[in-house]
């Protein structure tokens, strides 16, 4: 294994990591309200996008970038779109994790590539293989027999599996960087986000929150949406599909661990017949992904 995979490795799994521990994060704030949080995160992140371009002296491949999206509608429909998407993911997440449903959370980023594959059927046209159909049944499965089990449906994990989903699917479409992507995305809510803080009573923007604790964690939202992203996207670059798509798993597998164990959220049988029809699926799928990659092998 070269240098360029080692370090890929190691930047993508950083990132995983990061993403997989994120909820202790939100938790530290779960005194303020999720949509609060989100507003904070939206306006630190463009914030903080921006002193990275202008640190790595970018700031005229991003404006060049910034007037091609503007000057195409489509393109620019695509990412103001994958901006609302992302926001609804970060606050069902950060709503979800403060209000006790992590376990949720995991399962929702593990139904997530099964997702992908769907939206990528439906929409791009791609072809589904027989294994990738006994995967879609499985998750199903999985899912409906929490819905029985405890009478409730886990709309939780199939908001943020959806749209995670169609926030990738519309980057593959515009196909823009990550760092001038999180930037454009950020840019164009943020006003949405600062004019809700402003106006909101008791808002957290204050002087009195934004110099204590509360407001220091709030302020690093912007930092701890950015530098996973900005790892992950440095990794992804340097190592095969096939493995960030193994290391991806790290993510939920955390989450689930400390819904589990750290926050002792409930665990049943139910819960984990559901997983291991989940896990099943996940594994054929990265099964018929292995598969179809000998094969295009073989064939040239």
């Amino acid at each position: 294994m070269d240098q360029e995979n080692k370090l890929g490795i190691i930047y993508a799994a950083v990132a995983y990591t990061l993403w997989g521990f994120l909820p202790i994060y939100w938790k530290l704030v779960q005194d303020v309200p999720a949509d609060e949080i989100l507003a904070h995160r939206i306006l630190w992140s463009f914030i903080f996008m921006v002193i990275i371009v202008l640190a790595s002296g970018k700031l005229k491949p991003f404006l060049k970038e910034c007037s091609i999206i503007f000057h195409d509608k489509k393109k620019l429909i695509g990412i103001s779109a994958a901006s609302v998407i992302i926001s609804i993911n970060w606050l069902t997440f950060i709503w979800a994790v403060n209000s006790d449903h992590v376990v949720q959370a995991s399962l929702g980023y593990y139904i997530n590539p099964l997702v992908s594959i769907l939206l990528g059927m439906l929409v791009l046209k791609e072809s589904l293989s027989r294994r990738q159909l006994i995967s879609f049944i499985l998750a199903a499965i999985g899912v409906i027999n929490l819905t029985i089990s405890f009478g409730v449906f886990p709309w939780v994990s199939l908001v943020l599996a959806f749209s995670f989903g169609l926030y990738g699917l519309l980057k593959k479409m515009v196909d823009v960087s990550a760092m001038f992507g999180l930037t454009i995305e950020t840019m164009l809510v943020t006003p949405i986000a600062l004019l809700y803080l402003i106006f909101i009573p008791d808002s957290t923007l204050s002087p009195a929150t934004m110099f204590s604790g509360s407001g220091a964690l709030l302020f690093g939202a912007g930092v701890a949406t950015a530098i996973p992203l900005l790892l992950f996207a440095a990794g992804a670059k340097r190592i095969p599909l096939s493995m960030v798509g193994f290391l991806q798993y790290i993510a939920p597998t955390l989450m689930l661990i400390l819904g589990v164990f750290l926050y002792h959220e409930t665990f049943t049988q139910a819960h984990l017949i559901s997983f291991v029809f989940i896990w099943v699926a996940l594994i054929i799928y990265m099964a018929s992904s292995r598969h179809k990659k000998t094969v295009r092998q073989k064939e040239l």
